[in-house]
């Protein structure tokens, strides 16, 4: 399943500290989609932990739904 969620990222750091969190957590793919501020997540974690991992960043961050 592939999870959609909504960050607010506005440049390349932003996108970085993402990349961070989510290799970190390790076992997922994702793709970063920067001038939509959007993150797509492939993995077997569940939404809340997908979600709590991006908030690490600082960013505010939403879960937009099964893409």
């Amino acid at each position: 399943q592939k999870h959609e969620f909504s960050v607010d990222m506005t440049c390349e750091g932003c996108s970085g500290a993402v990349t961070r969190v989510l290799k970190k957590l390790g076992g997922v793919q994702f793709d970063i989609d920067l001038p939509n501020k959007k993150v797509f997540i492939e993995s077997e974690y569940s939404v809340d932990l997908l979600l709590e991992t991006l908030k690490k960043t600082g960013k505010n961050a939403t879960y937009v739904g099964v893409n």
